[in-house]
């Protein structure tokens, strides 16, 4: 019973960072005008919290060794909560994103703290089944944070932002239910640099690929709403409910993490699942009809639903001896860092193009990673199930 009451606090700590950005996704061109700025700028929205958690983690990474865990999930959860909370009284862009700069401090500490919990509660195949109940969670996540969002939004573009405010609870009930992982005697041990230790490729590699699956997940959460605007005239809840095809992709597969992962092996998941993500873009280039883009949104879900929980369970197995956090830490500041990097990157080719182009570039990149993925699937081979 403890196990599954810790695992389910786990999942919704998961959760909670997961809706950061995905609650948001449906509701951004019905900010445009509230706020008075651009299609090109409104992404900065979910990319000023992605940089500020980016940033923020750096600090985590060096001191969540060193540390209880809880004493670094607990004020995170608070920060994310009241920072949130602050954002629904917004009055124009630039206290908007100052707000959502502060929101990303809280995130920071969220779901690195839970996924090295994870890591320490569990070994082998049970660490892949942990890590795909969370990743399933994050699945459920993207299927109802955008629909929340985008019903939220129906009464007032700033409603949603009081979603966020359901982490201060969450932050007293993890107080006094969720056990330390990291306990006193074992905090000493942590002594080499993690820069030093980054310099492994394997551990390098790992990180490469969660900026790059994020990459891939804000293109779809950022523009597939303004083609299905444009397009369709979806509303923000009918463009919500849309993108949530890809979490219920997400979660079916995740939940088959373990079995997938003993029958398959991590390393041709990954590729695989960049692969289909790949396709998925693609797809959206030619697509004709509002069918064909929600069967490409669900195709999408099933190969960043291949990808998550691998990456996720991986970026545990390769950290060294008393570095889990630290490591675990840097593999999430790179998600994030593939979240920021997409509004950025992809306004310029918006700018300069049009969303066909978007997709294409988005594309492109989802094949290299794939081919890189091959290319080094001997990487993973010696490590422990």
């Amino acid at each position: 019973m403890k196990g599954t009451q810790n695992l389910l606090l786990i999942c919704l700590v998961a959760f909670f960072s997961m809706s950061a950005g995905a609650l948001l996704g449906p509701v951004l061109p019905f900010m445009v005008e509230p706020l008075n700025t651009s299609r090109e700028a409104v992404g900065l929205i979910l990319g000023m919290y992605t940089f500020s958690t980016a940033l923020s983690m750096i600090v985590v990474s060096f001191i969540t060794d060193r540390v209880g865990r809880k004493k670094i999930l607990v004020p995170c959860l608070l920060i994310n909560g009241i920072a949130g909370l602050a954002c629904y009284f917004s009055t124009d862009m630039a206290m908007l994103l100052a707000l959502r700069f502060v929101q990303g401090i809280g995130i920071a500490g969220m779901l690195p703290i839970v996924m090295t919990m994870i890591g320490e509660i569990y070994t082998g195949l049970d660490r892949v089944n942990a890590m795909g109940k969370m990743s399933m969670t994050t699945g459920i996540g993207a299927v109802s944070a955008p629909l929340i969002g985008g019903i939220l939004a129906s009464y007032g573009w700033n409603v949603p932002f009081l979603f966020y405010g359901l982490t201060i609870p969450l932050a007293i009930i993890v107080t006094v239910f969720l056990p330390e992982t990291n306990p006193h005697e074992n905090r000493a041990k942590n002594r080499n640099s993690i820069i030093r230790t980054l310099a492994e490729f394997r551990i390098l590699y790992t990180i490469i690929l969660s900026f790059s699956i994020f990459f891939l997940l804000y293109t779809v959460v950022i523009y597939v709403p303004f083609i299905l605007k444009d397009n369709y005239n979806f509303t923000a809840s009918q463009a919500g409910l849309a993108l949530g095809i890809q979490g219920i992709a997400m979660a079916g597969i995740s939940s088959r993490a373990r079995f997938l992962s003993s029958k398959f092996g991590k390393q041709k998941l990954l590729i695989a699942g960049f692969s289909i993500t790949g396709i998925a873009l693609g797809g959206l280039i030619f697509a004709g009809s509002l069918y064909h883009v929600l069967i490409l949104i669900f195709i999408f879900g099933v190969g960043f639903g291949m990808v998550q929980p691998q990456l996720n369970t991986l970026a545990t197995q390769v950290a060294p001896p008393g570095m889990m956090g630290g490591i675990v830490s840097v593999f999430n500041i790179m998600k994030y860092a593939g979240q920021t990097a997409a509004p950025l990157v992809l306004a310029v080719v918006l700018f300069h193009s049009d969303l066909h182009m978007v997709f294409a570039t988005s594309c492109t990149f989802a094949f290299v990673i794939a081919f890189s993925a091959y290319f080094f699937k001997g990487v993973y081979e010696r490590l422990d199930e």
